[in-house]
């Protein structure tokens, strides 16, 4: 089933379609328990159950890791709730709110900023999951790996090769299906991946007779000042983990029954799945010291060490549907309306979300998973681009406007937020004094904070020149009723 858009009169087909348009009263109709599971089943993936390896490799205790994880995800929340209000009030997707901010053809450019990242992300769970098969193959076929004779295309073996293409066929086949199959995927998948990790913590713990080594390692700082250099960072990364998802929420709270339903379902489905599925990950990787001699953060490559098929064969299902779950939800949902939004007459959801694919190959996604290029360059790196964005959309719709929108403007060329030619000059000034801001953290030493507190500093920078560029706002009473 796809999205039926309100019809908006006078729209301008360069920015409306039916995937982009006001959702139907009719569709509203996503509950608090479809948000929560929506969450858990995006939470439910191998980065998180990794996220902790970094930071203890850093240097961190398994207690101070996870103290970090929850708290960046806490943290995260606040704007993910924010921007999940006008989704829900107005019913409109991502690209279309940014449009009141930076203007109706503007909006492009925090559109495909976000389309960017998730293109990156989508290519990283895409490799995971076909790395995930590939290991089932090896293990039920070991003359699975000698196939293509060693040749590893752009760094890739053949054999991966062809797994990584499968399961992207998977990811888009989903997509292709439209909102609701991802609706109808992530209520079942949820539960499903929690059931199995907690298997597979069961038999960690039987095994080791116990939490092993890790779970009880000391930290390697000894107080808050040696702690604080590898903390801020850290806590900036796990604030970008979900950074994406705080900007285009509106793209799923616009099919909510109602703001309490959204608010309620991603209050439970968030910060508490991550805490506790991170802190699982470090729990069975501690037993793995204790039963194979070293810690194997990879629970792929846990269960190929396994042996039994039939045991592998099972966790592999679940990580393959774990690693679809996130990355339909998390990095093509948002990137597909995104495109869309920039040929709205010839680009729809189906054909966005193709794109995304595309992108997602062509990046080589298995470059970006070194572990410190993971945590401190790619998370990091990109929070310095999404915090400004969340800064100039949340001063604009809560401080500016008060929450106040015409939605149908926001689809016409010539509307109040058509600013100049279409495009918000004070939007993007504040945007790029945000990103730049927090990268000067890059160019010279002694700034270096900036960019370590990246997320943090673009968002306030943005945040502060948006509400001191902005206008008076006199929005009259929209036609389309928001829904509260």
């Amino acid at each position: 089933m796809q999205t039926t858009g309100v019809a908006i009169e006078g729209a301008d087909p360069r920015l409306y379609n039916a995937d982009l348009a006001p959702v139907a009263p009719a569709q509203r109709v996503w509950t608090s328990y479809n948000y929560a599971a929506l969450w858990i089943a995006m939470a439910h993936c191998i980065p998180t159950y990794m996220l902790a390896s970094s930071l203890i490799q850093a240097g961190m205790s398994a207690g101070q890791a996870i103290v970090t994880i929850a708290l960046g995800n806490c943290i995260v929340l606040v704007p993910i709730l924010l921007n999940a209000h006008p989704g829900t009030r107005y019913g409109i997707p991502f690209p279309a709110f940014a449009r009141a901010s930076f203007g109706v053809f503007g909006a492009n450019v925090p559109a495909i900023l976000r389309a960017l990242v998730a293109c990156g992300w989508f290519g990283i769970q895409t490799f995971i999951g076909g790395h995930a098969v590939h290991k089932l193959l090896t293990v039920l076929w070991p003359g699975w790996a000698r196939l293509g004779g060693g040749a590893a295309p752009l760094g890739l073996p053949v054999p991966e090769w062809i797994t990584f293409l499968a399961f992207w066929a998977l990811n888009m086949l989903i997509v292709w299906k439209g909102m609701d199959a991802v609706r109808v995927f992530e209520n079942w998948a949820a539960p499903l991946v929690l059931v199995l990790t907690a298997g597979l913590l069961g038999w960690a713990l039987r095994a080791a007779h116990g939490l092993g080594p890790i779970s009880s390692q000391p930290s390697r700082f000894h107080d808050l000042r040696s702690l604080w250099p590898v903390f801020v960072p850290s806590l900036n990364a796990m604030i970008a983990f979900w950074a994406t998802l705080s900007l285009n929420v509106p793209d799923f709270t616009r099919f909510a029954k109602d703001q309490k339903a959204q608010v309620i379902g991603q209050a439970i489905g968030l910060p508490p799945t991550m805490t506790i599925f991170a802190g699982m990950g470090v729990l069975i990787t501690s037993a793995t010291v204790v039963v194979f001699g070293t810690p194997i953060w990879d629970p792929v490559d846990l269960l190929a060490r396994l042996g039994n098929p039939w045991i592998v064969a099972v966790g592999v299902v679940g990580v393959v549907i774990a690693t679809i779950s996130v990355n339909v939800a998390a990095n093509v949902v948002s990137p597909a309306n995104d495109f869309a939004n920039l040929w709205p007459s010839r680009i729809d959801f189906r054909r966005g979300g193709l794109l995304t694919g595309v992108i997602g190959v062509l990046i080589l996604p298995w470059k970006l998973l070194d572990p410190h290029v993971y945590v401190f360059a790619w998370l990091g790196g990109y929070s310095t681009l999404l915090g400004p964005i969340a800064g100039i959309l949340i001063a604009d719709y809560w401080v500016v406007r008060r929450r106040t929108l015409v939605p149908e403007d926001l689809y016409r060329a010539h509307g109040r937020y058509s600013y100049r030619r279409g495009v918000n000059p004070k939007a993007l000034v504040a945007l790029a004094a945000g990103t730049l801001t927090a990268l000067s953290g890059l160019a010279v030493p002694a700034l270096r904070p900036l960019f370590d507190y990246g997320w943090f500093v673009g968002f306030g920078v943005a945040f502060a020149l948006t509400l001191l560029l902005a206008s008076p706002v006199h929005d009259p009473s929209p036609v389309l009723a928001p829904a509260e």
